[in-house]
């Protein structure tokens, strides 16, 4: 810990001190500059303009590689424990709340980071670099903290035991690597979890969190000049530690026969997975297998996906690169149904893997359309500071936050043959790992290279000094409306916002208005189909030549909701316009549609959240079972695919689908006319039927308690409902939501339901509630949930109805009133920053008459409140006595524990 003038000059320099040493210059690369501290603090800044917001992200060089026998899981549990407090700041999560900021961690292999982003401001920036200075060197880390945090981690290691693929993935890992810790996935074993000293936490923690083993990146809208002072100020004091890190010295060996390993344990789906060691993120090598991998694994372009679902053996194919310090790994998967012949499968995934460029080569269309989809990736990435600030801690992990510049410049360099040369030369049988070992003569085994010198290869690459400057954009309501040109053409109401966007980027949001009340009647599976067959084929296009459309003009997402570029825009609007006003709906795709839902269904349906959350629709099912307002649950909707026809969703797509009648928003880098002109002549598809809106009215539901049991599922599940009569135009709305930002919709960690479940009694990893408030209609609801343990079901029930009794009987205070104000009208502030919330808005807003000035409303509304308006929005909203609770968890395994949920606690 430090003392003294130290701890004084990080809550807030002392008048008359010493200047802090000179930050020195390091590099500049596309408008990223790095500078050291004589402490050994590494700093990166990346302003931007263009947005009303600010991250600040430190990194630490450290995540589960650097663990100890005995302490896996201790970086991650480490970073629970850095937002509990620290000698200045002893309740950041509160404050977080109060000023609206968003923040989280996050633990890896070779790194763990911390950030937090908000409204661009002097007050919040100061704040937020001296909590980040005073985390890094005054945090408690205490006994008591751990006591509570561990449940927290244990329930979210209790999440992954849930997931077939993050079970398989953690059994690769272990099979992978004999002697690195990268054979130890990050959560840890749960006797670890459950049993880490507290001293061995704290040694680890003054160890690893120092500065000259971490980087402060801030990045998003602030002043160079002033923020590089602060940081001087701040962090300046904290001395250079005198110990020096541990050298690691463990090199895994080469693999030298296949593995093979299998998982025994109750589900609805099976997974066959294949897994291959890989060069380090900084090997060029890895690059190339990266692309690869994406040329072989791609839905629906990749070789596998045509060798599995294509054919009905699976119904889903994925992969992905775990990019490392160290040599890293490769994971790639199929799902099939629960009857599926996983033998074939494996035989199908490892002669594609294994064998398919050897045999037929990569294609100069597979090779540019990959690379195409990577830069795109990068591209976007890089556009938005706030994200691409915090997605740096991944380059920093590997070595060096430029390798995000070296790897994507990379991308150039690669040909057809390099890359297929590359995967020959890792994804061979003695360097696999998919089930049993079995005895070779003659192995096959894939040596790795040499490791490469960072800085060589740094200081031989050629990097670009400028970044792109964008003008800022003042998100406030008033200005939103005053930029956007609101146009009427017929039955397209269009809402367009022109501003300069990092990248060019441009969003679009796409609402079409179809059918009504009677031709839904019934249809609400042909209706999920016809939804998503849209991009699955027109009468000249097929799937994948869409896809690679899509590739080309830079579109990330669906005809819907997506993104381009300013380069792109106009042929874009053109092309998703085709797809939609052409959409042919082939028997083939449609075959292949039916077995991914049916898959993805069938394995959610012993997962104890689905489980409740359809009982819970199940209760509140108002409406007939036809009724398009009533929601179908996972099982209904699995029993009627079978019985779905191609014709069924076709008949709906001629009878209903329109594009002529839609709510349109574009925000972004374009030109507003010719963007209107391409609406205007492409969005032209009418429908026999005349849409009608389908309001939802609200109707009492007697409160009830339902509880299920999940056999065998490590996690269980907890929700609340209440329905009452309310919408946006009610006179209690900003009431309504600004109580449940109190109850629990906060952001942050100090809520009422988080600090009781999560906080106090470590019961939960996940616990927030949200109040539902439609524009139309007057069915409101309110629910409160929590992901815990079986065992602690009946006492995270218990805690939620204290709760909701407690804010009933005593009324929130003044000052939670004030804090939630302020909070929530900096997280709308927030939202308005972004692109994709604004386009959301205005077709939300296009649908009801109404532009921004109801959002400027709703805040002035939330800005006079006072606790007699919220607590009077508690009354109408929160009944404890009309609350439907459903429970679902392991019946047996909480009554082994003596903590049974089957009666009300």
């Amino acid at each position: 810990m430090v003392t003294g003038t130290v701890a004084a000059g990080l809550a807030a320099a002392p008048a008359g001190a010493a200047p802090a040493p000179a930050a020195v210059k390091v590099a500049t690369v596309e408008g990223i500059t790095e500078y050291r501290l004589s402490n050994g603090l590494s700093v990166l800044l990346f302003p931007d303009q263009s947005k009303p917001t600010a991250t600040v992200n430190m990194t630490y060089k450290v995540g589960s590689r650097n663990e100890s026998y005995g302490e896996t899981g201790m970086a991650h549990l480490l970073e629970h424990l850095m937002f509990k407090g620290s000698k200045n700041f002893p309740t950041p999560t509160a404050e977080f709340s109060r000023r609206g900021f968003r923040m989280n961690g996050s633990t890896w292999l070779d790194r763990t980071n911390y950030h937090v982003s908000f409204t661009a401001n002097d007050d919040n920036m100061d704040w937020a670099l001296r909590w980040t200075a005073d985390a890094m060197v005054n945090s408690f880390i205490s006994r008591k903290d751990l006591d509570s945090e561990m449940t927290v981690v244990r329930n979210e290691y209790e999440m992954g035991e849930n997931s077939p693929v993050s079970v398989v993935l953690k059994r690769m890992q272990c099979l992978l690597f004999d002697w690195h810790n990268y054979g130890k996935p990050t959560i840890g074993a749960r006797s670890d979890i459950e049993n880490v000293e507290i001293e061995n936490l704290q040694a680890f923690y003054h160890r690893y969190y120092q500065p000259d083993n971490a980087v402060l990146t801030v990045s998003g809208k602030f002043e160079p000049k002033a923020v590089l002072s602060e940081i001087e100020r701040i962090f300046g004091v904290i001395p250079k530690p005198a110990r020096k890190l541990p050298h690691e010295w463990t090199v895994e060996p080469t693999a030298d026969g296949e593995r093979f390993f299998t998982v025994r344990r109750p589900g609805e789906a099976k997974l066959v997975a294949v897994g291959y060691r890989v060069p380090a993120a900084s090997s060029p090598d890895f690059v190339k297998v990266d692309l690869g991998l994406s040329i072989l694994t791609d839905s629906p372009k990749g070789r596998l996906y045509k060798a599995l679902v294509d054919t009905g053996l699976a119904g889903q194919v994925f992969g992905f690169s775990i990019a490392a310090k160290d040599p890293g790994f490769v994971f790639i998967g199929a799902k099939l149904k629960k009857d599926g012949d996983e033998e074939k499968v494996k035989q199908v995934m490892l002669k594609v893997l294994e064998s398919s460029f050897a045999e037929k080569p990569i294609t100069t269309q597979e090779l540019q359309t990959a690379v195409q989809d990577e830069r795109t990736g990068y591209d976007r990435l890089f556009s938005d500071p706030e994200n691409f600030g915090v997605e740096l801690s991944e380059y920093i992990g590997m070595g060096d936050w430029r390798l995000f510049f070296v790897n994507r410049d990379e991308l150039a360099k690669l040909n057809e043959k390099n890359v297929a040369e590359a995967v020959q030369r890792y994804f061979v049988r003695d360097n696999r790992v998919v089930g049993m070992f079995l005895p070779e003569d003659k192995p096959q085994r894939a040596q790795m290279p040499a490791p490469v010198s960072i800085p060589k290869l740094i200081a031989s690459h050629t990097f670009k000094s400028e970044g792109q400057a964008v003008d800022a954009f003042d998100s406030s309501q008033d200005n939103i409306n005053a930029k956007t040109q609101v146009v009427r053409a017929g039955a397209l109401r269009m809402a367009l916002l022109p501003k300069k966007t990092r990248g060019g980027v441009v969003t679009v949001e796409i609402k079409p208005r179809c059918g009504d009340l009677k031709s839904l009647e019934g249809r609400q599976v042909p209706k999920l189909f016809m939804e998503s067959m849209l991009t699955r084929g027109t009468r000249d296009l097929t799937y994948e030549q869409i896809t690679d459309e899509f590739a080309r003009l830079k579109i990330d997402g669906d005809v819907t909701s997506f993104t381009t570029d300013r380069e792109h825009i106009a042929e874009a609007l053109r092309f998703v316009a085709r797809v939609m006003n052409g959409a042919a709906i082939p028997q083939s795709e449609f075959d292949k549609l039916k077995r991914v839902i049916s898959t993805s269904l069938q394995s959610k349906l012993d997962d104890p959240t689905s489980m409740a959350v359809d009982a819970l629709q199940m209760h509140f099912r108002t409406y007939p079972l036809g009724d398009p307002r009533t929601r179908l649950t996972k099982k209904e909707t699995l029993e009627a695919i079978p019985k779905l026809t191609r014709s069924d969703v076709e008949s709906l797509y001629q009878q209903i689908f329109q594009t002529a009648q839609a709510d349109i928003a574009v925000v972004g880098d374009f030109d507003p006319e010719e963007v209107r002109r391409v609406i205007e002549s492409s969005f032209t598809r009418k429908a026999p039927v005349q849409y009608k809106r389908i309001d939802a009215e609200y109707r009492p539901v007697a409160a009830a308690r339902i509880v299920m049991d999940a056999p065998q599922k490590e996690n269980a599940f907890i929700i609340a409902r209440r329905d009452f009569a309310a919408n946006m135009d009610d006179p209690d709305a900003a009431a309504l939501i600004t109580a449940d930002w109190i109850m629990g919709g906060g952001s942050g960690l100090s809520n009422r339901l988080a600090t009781r479940l999560r906080q106090k009694d470590g019961l939960s990893y996940s616990v927030y509630s949200s109040v539902s408030l439609h524009p139309f209609g007057n069915r409101a609801s309110w629910i409160a949930l929590a992901i815990t343990a079986p065992q602690n079901l009946s006492h995270a029930e218990k805690d939620m109805r204290e709760e909701m009794d407690r804010i009933v009987r005593e009324g929130v205070t003044a000052k939670e009133v004030e804090e939630a104000k302020k909070g929530l009208l900096q997280s709308r502030a927030v939202n308005r920053s972004q692109d994709d919330m604004i386009a959301g808005g205005w077709v939300s807003y296009l649908e009801e008459g109404a532009d921004w000035s109801k959002s400027k409303k709703l805040d002035e509304a939330i800005a006079k409140l006072t606790p007699e308006d919220v607590n009077r929005a508690v009354q109408r909203m929160i009944v404890p006595s009309e609350m439907t609770f459903v429970l679902a968890g392991d019946k047996d395994k909480a009554k082994k524990a003596g903590k049974p949920f089957d009666a009300m606690p």
